[in-house]
């Protein structure tokens, strides 16, 4: 049975939505093939058979399932002879605790650097809800937002230091093989990579490195999306 995720797409078939990134490299890892089906922000009655307004959201078979994380969870326990996303033991909740870690530390940051670059990717009809949307969240323009970047990159370098001395010692966060810790922390800069030409790490850093290695992973499925760069 063909699994079938819902993911968010953008102009010119842009996928940088990085929870949608979670679900793929998910799915790679788990060596399952899928569809997937392109929604827009506001094609929210593709999806509203999922019971809530977002994606991802991953078919499979009778199951529904929405939130990355949620769909994470199903693939580990539906498909347990396949490779592990999570190791087993105190995999899982060390994981989820990663996962919120970066969703409010990380993406709660990078959102502000780069939304004006966002609101120039997302389909022409999405525009105007995005604007309004993620104004009213900063309580500013998307402009002004993306202003104050030298700050939140800062916040970012600091934020990410623990991370960055994990891997001067090891290729992956989770150690000699990536993982699902790996890929929500990938997603984040995947996002970042497909949505704006702000390049957020230098080739010096162990995470660039790290980030080139998820790149060529299952087959470079995540280099051959397009992305916006001033060098390639």
């Amino acid at each position: 049975m063909t699994l079938k995720l819902y993911e968010l797409v953008g102009a010119g078939d842009r996928r940088f939505s990085p929870y949608c990134w979670r679900a793929r490299m998910a799915l790679a890892h788990k060596q399952l093939a899928a569809e997937f089906s392109p929604c827009k922000f506001t094609d929210k009655e593709l999806i509203a058979f999922s019971g809530q307004t977002k994606v991802p959201v991953l078919v499979d078979g009778d199951d529904v399932i929405s939130d990355s994380w949620a769909i994470a969870c199903h693939l580990e326990d539906k498909y347990r002879e396949r490779p592990s996303l999570f190791g087993g033991g105190y995999g899982r909740p060390l994981t989820k605790f990663f996962n919120s870690w970066v969703d409010s530390e990380i993406n709660a940051a990078l959102i502000r650097m780069v939304a004006r670059d966002i609101y120039d990717c997302v389909h022409p009809h999405d525009r105007d809800y995005f604007r309004s949307t993620r104004e009213a969240r900063f309580g500013c323009s998307l402009e002004q937002a993306q202003a104050e970047r030298p700050v939140y990159m800062e916040r970012l370098r600091q934020a990410l230091a623990p991370v960055r001395t994990l891997l001067e010692g090891q290729p992956y966060l989770c150690g000699e093989s990536p993982a699902y810790a790996d890929y929500v922390l990938f997603g984040t800069f995947q996002w970042v990579r497909c949505a704006s030409p702000l390049e957020v790490l230098e080739a010096t850093d162990p995470l660039y490195s790290w980030r080139e290695r998820l790149l060529n992973a299952f087959d470079a499925m995540a280099r051959r999306h397009s992305r916006l760069t001033r060098a390639a």
